[in-house]
């Protein structure tokens, strides 16, 4: 089996490759792929993915000039089934929202018992001037101010967001969901977005990073996948074969095909 680290050096090398990162990054385009070599040495399951949907998807990443480093929170790649999946996080969501140059404020966030007073009905504002009573998260907020004077606040019960996440992510029970290691980021980036998109500024940025979450591999795979992941406790990948050893990455239909994708997200960002 060929180093998945290596396959993928190849694939980004490609000057084909290394041509639609420069259209959408500029002189930033080497830490760029420098950086996606970091995410999928430091992340076994992400090394099984396919190298080609690995591209792809931190392509769209780029278009959005949105960092994939984990620990930045901005966006991630997420693997699934030989697949890897663009999701943008609550901080990427902020970021977008703050190149409007619209908006005066934008928050996000948990609230703890205690620190919800009361809401008020016709206009949705939420009194959260209360103190933190004890540790438990009960609900999450969201909160966008523009510069014309709109404001709008989303708020959700912690119960709310469970039955959200149940019913429209077919992950939400796996122990490899980040529903289950990072609930409350995901809580909170799904008020957000909630809220974005319904009272937000939706330029073609924003719109794009929605529509690339909502389609993400999270929300999409069958329940008896999930099923066979946690039952066998390791990364299952059924649908793509490993190339042999002699292939050349990436052979010509699958660098048309990748062209094609990368053309399609570069030309919906303003870079």
């Amino acid at each position: 089996m060929q180093n998945p680290i290596a396959v993928l050096k190849s694939q980004l090398n490609h000057p084909s490759v290394f041509e639609q990162f420069s259209n959408c990054l500029g002189d930033k385009t080497p830490l760029f792929m420098a950086s996606i070599i970091d995410v999928v040495a430091s992340d076994q399951m992400i090394q099984k993915a396919d190298p080609k949907t690995v591209v792809r998807e931190a392509l769209k990443a780029a278009t959005l000039n949105l960092p994939i480093n984990k620990s930045l929170g901005f966006a991630y790649l997420v693997p699934y089934k030989g697949q890897a999946q663009m999701q943008i996080g609550y901080k990427g969501l902020i970021q977008l929202a703050q190149r409007t140059g619209k908006y005066r404020y934008i928050n996000a966030g948990p609230v703890y018992e205690g620190e919800m007073v009361g809401m008020d009905k016709l206009t949705g504002s939420i009194d959260l001037s209360g103190t933190k009573t004890g540790p438990n998260v009960v609900g999450y907020f969201a909160y966008i101010e523009l510069i014309n004077g709109f404001k709008k606040t989303e708020y959700w019960t912690r119960d709310q967001v469970e039955a959200h996440a149940s019913r429209y992510s077919q992950a939400f029970k796996s122990k490899f969901s980040p529903w289950q290691t990072e609930f409350d980021k995901m809580a909170t980036k799904t008020v957000l977005k909630a809220l974005l998109s319904t009272y937000g500024i939706m330029t073609v940025e924003m719109a794009g990073a929605i529509e690339a979450d909502n389609n993400a591999v999270e929300f999409k795979q069958d329940v008896q996948d999930e099923i066979r992941v946690e039952a066998n406790s390791e990364y299952i990948d059924d649908d793509l074969p490993t190339p042999p050893e002699d292939e050349k990455i990436p052979p010509e239909e699958q660098r048309e095909i990748l062209e094609a994708e990368a053309k399609e997200y570069a030309e919906q960002a303003p870079y």
